[in-house]
């Protein structure tokens, strides 16, 4: 059983009216409802290749219970821990006479030392069956950046192989827990929250080789064109392209189009994590991962692309 941890979980709600007119009222024509968070994405990914999956994390409101709803509906199962406060949303309003979209973020709820006891307790009683945890995201008001650390370990405590994909703060503390797997978020200028110190240099969170120096099994950089890992005995990198790494994709799958793999990032991420479940060589995982990632789109994975894609994956030493 694979279990995915996201802890800032969302509820998008989207909203298109003909015409958008700040100051008055707008008629809206169509509510779509998609739920939002990495490892929510990841664990619908991983169900739809048939793997076990949990869909867990926090969660609270009547947006919760539909997040909650939405994973039931596409077979994912869930095992949230409950929240006093609401689950963010993500408010999307589309005026379709120009195309605009205007975006309004809810911020993050605030968690209670007592939900995060419950948290932790929750957690540890999922890795006894566990085979992989998979902790994906940011993380809401009143988490400690200590929070993913704390986690790994109880995972490692079990035998339990963690991923990791996070922002900075997050991963250079939890690097030295022994992470099988580090996918690093770049940081975006005014995004995210600041560190609270500055991180000795040997775990400098922005150098794939520092991480895996203090502790990580390996670390997945993700570029527009390819993917590279970087592990203690050298590295990989992968994509698509007779001639090299050049990844292209269009469309719901096809490959046809340009495009990049940061687009399609929970799907990279997805793909990754059967290989470490199942032992792959990273040559195999990477193979999988980006033939994954490519015939992704809108959250959907063809699976027919996929098999046309996976030959056509190149996989290359890296220094």
């Amino acid at each position: 059983m694979i279990v995915t941890v996201t802890l800032n979980p969302a509820l998008r709600v989207s909203y298109e009216a003909q015409r958008v007119s700040l100051g008055s009222v707008n008629q809206v024509s169509r509510v779509r409802h998609h739920i939002g968070g990495r490892g929510l994405a990841v664990a619908r990914i991983l169900h739809t290749f048939g793997h076990e999956v949990v869909a867990a994390g926090l969660a609270g409101g009547a947006s919760g219970e539909v997040i909650r709803t939405e994973l039931a509906k596409d077979g994912v199962a869930t095992q949230f821990t409950w929240i006093t406060a609401e689950s963010r949303r993500v408010l999307e309003v589309t005026d379709e006479s120009s195309g605009a979209v205007t975006t309004f973020r809810e911020p993050a709820p605030f968690i209670t030392t007592e939900e995060l006891g419950r948290l932790a307790a929750d957690y540890r009683s999922l890795m006894v069956d566990a085979t992989a945890a998979v902790l994906c995201g940011s993380l809401p008001v009143g988490l400690p950046d200590e929070t993913y650390a704390t986690l790994a370990t109880y995972a490692a405590e079990a035998n339990v192989p963690v991923v990791l994909d996070a922002g900075e703060s997050s991963l250079r503390l939890c690097a030295s827990r022994r992470p099988t797997l580090i996918i690093p978020e770049m940081p975006v200028p005014g995004r995210g929250r600041p560190p609270e110190t500055k991180p000795p240099a040997q775990c400098e969170a922005t150098d794939p080789a520092a991480l895996v120096a203090c502790g990580a099994g390996a670390v997945a950089v993700v570029s527009g064109d390819a993917v590279r890992v970087v592990t203690a005995d050298g590295g990989w990198r992968a994509g698509l392209g007779p001639g090299g790494p050049a990844p292209v994709r269009g469309g719901p799958g096809g490959p046809d189009a340009a495009g990049d793999l940061v687009s399609s990032r929970d799907a990279l991420v997805a793909g990754l994590v059967p290989g470490i479940v199942l032992g792959w060589s990273w040559p195999e995982a990477l193979r999988h991962a980006v033939a994954l990632a490519v015939a992704e789109s809108g959250g959907e994975v063809d699976l027919d692309a996929y098999e046309r894609l996976l030959p056509k994956v190149v996989v290359a030493p890296s220094e």
